[in-house]
Order: C-alpha cells, then structure tokens, then sequence
C-alpha cells in the first residue's frame, strides 16, 4: 500500500488531527544532533525535519546511528550536542513520559507489554491524567472519577477493535505471539493520544498477513493526521510506503528525498545499498 494511495474503506476513530496550527508543517526538526560513546561518534551531527501527517522512513546500514538517533529524540538518552524540537518547542533531554505528554511517543523493536496483566489492563495503563491516579479525585470527586474511566474503557475497547484484537483483550499480553504484541504496543501508544509515533522495526517478526494490516492501519491513521517517523530494514516496505526517506550513515545524514531520488544516489548506493536496490 503506498503513502499516495490511502486505503479503502477508511475505520475513523474520531481522532483527527487538527493540522492548521502554525507548526502543523515540520513538527519534529532535528539539528546537529551529537552523541558519542567510548570516542567512538554514534550520531554525528544528523540534521532533518519530519512533515507533519507524513509516514518517513528512517534508514542506514548497521551503526549508522538510527537506535541511537531514535533514543535522543525521545529523551531515553541525552545528546552530546544538538537540539530536537518538537511542535516548536525545544525538548532537548525531556525525560520520555514527559514527551508522552507532550504528543511524542514511541515503540520498540522488542515490544514492551506487561506479560502478566491482560490486553485489556494493558491498555488501561496508556492514557495519561488519569483521574484515579489522584487520590483527592477518587475521595472527593468519585462520579467523575468513574466517568473518566468509563471513557478510558470505552477508548480502549475501540483501539482494540480498530486493530482487530478486541477477541484478546482477556488474554495475558505473555501469552500474544510476535505481530500481536506489536497490534497491541501500537494500539496502546495510540491510548495517549499522540500527534507523532516514532516506529523502531514495527514489522520484525511479524508474519505478512499481520505485517499487511499493520501496515494498513498505520496509513489509516496517517490519513487522520497522525505523523510517523519509522526505522525498519525491509527496504521494499520502506520504498512502498513512504513518501520520504532518510538515509542516515555514519551519525549524519547522508541522504533525504523520495524514494525515487533515494534509489538512484550514488552515494546511497555505494555505502548503504550495495549496487542494487
């Protein structure tokens, strides 16, 4: 499925991003991002921006610094040098569950559910604020506590049928296989409420059938207004489904275009690609 070509019959979620804002463009910008380790430079000054309501891909050879870059932009390691700005403000070292709160999620190569607690309890956990978290609301405000998490329930049990899992939700997250566990790491970032989700290799160990709706949603979502920057090694996946890619090499970047443009630089060819794309 391409980026140009949104899917048939369209779920909508009620979630529609506003994007007339004055950073609704290039919410995420990325400039001379530093991060060395041990001398050795993993992120060398990588520069780029992501538009907004895109899927971009973000790729590179191994060590060409796509974890690292990830991980200083969402605060789980803090740059060097450089700044990351998001929706216009500098976020630079924001611990990640402030980012979450902020609209900046993202997902891990190796899914991160919490095994011993349901589908449905893991994704209670998602939404941020929430009201029996705080003990004066619980006391004092009870029937507006209960209507929050009415509310919550009712937005989980609907990001579990927009990814088709509703039919888990009373299974233990343990118990998923590979691409379930991915369906329900999205499905519970998407509980935040984010303007942007940083995707890191979404798509590994996934079968093709889960592979295809996965991907399938994430354009569905894409069309809502939602933003996605993605790391993934299938390069096919990448070239099909985004209208931009990054090539990252070295800690910097080496190339940023379409992927038309990217097939056909040399450069790309020679240090990431080897000859044939």
């Amino acid at each position: 499925m391409s980026e140009t070509e949104p899917p048939a019959d369209q779920k909508s979620l009620g979630l529609d991003k506003d994007i007339g804002d004055d950073f609704a463009d290039l919410p995420l910008r990325i400039d001379g991002l530093q991060k060395s380790f041990g001398g050795i430079n993993a992120v060398n000054g990588a520069t780029f921006d992501v538009e907004k309501g895109t899927l971009t891909g973000l790729i590179g050879p191994n060590g060409a610094g796509k974890s690292t870059t990830f991980n200083l932009i969402t605060g789980f390691i803090e740059p060097d040098a450089g700044t990351v700005t998001f929706n216009g403000e500098d976020v630079t070292g924001v611990a990640p569950h402030e980012l979450a709160d902020r609209g900046l999620v993202r997902t891990f190569q190796i899914a991160r559910e919490l095994a011993d607690m349901t589908v449905l309890e893991n994704m209670m956990l998602g939404p941020k604020h929430q009201y029996g978290e705080e003990m004066w609301r619980s006391v004092f405000r009870r029937g507006e506590t209960m209507q929050h998490e009415e509310a919550v329930l009712e937005r989980a049990w609907e990001m579990l049928d927009f990814f088709e899992i509703e039919h888990l939700a009373n299974e233990y997250a343990g118990n998923l296989s590979g691409g379930q566990r991915k369906l329900l790491e999205m499905a519970r970032a998407l509980m935040t409420d984010p303007d942007m989700l940083l995707l890191d290799e979404p798509f590994a160990g996934v079968n093709p059938s889960l592979e295809n709706r996965l991907l399938t949603h994430i354009h569905e979502l894409r069309e809502q207004g939602y933003t996605f920057l993605l790391v993934e090694h299938d390069m096919d996946l990448i070239m099909e489904n985004c209208r931009r890619v990054i090539v990252l090499h070295q800690g910097r970047v080496l190339a940023d275009g379409t992927p038309d443009e990217i097939r056909s630089n040399e450069q790309v060819i020679e240090a990431y690609l080897g000859g044939d794309v």
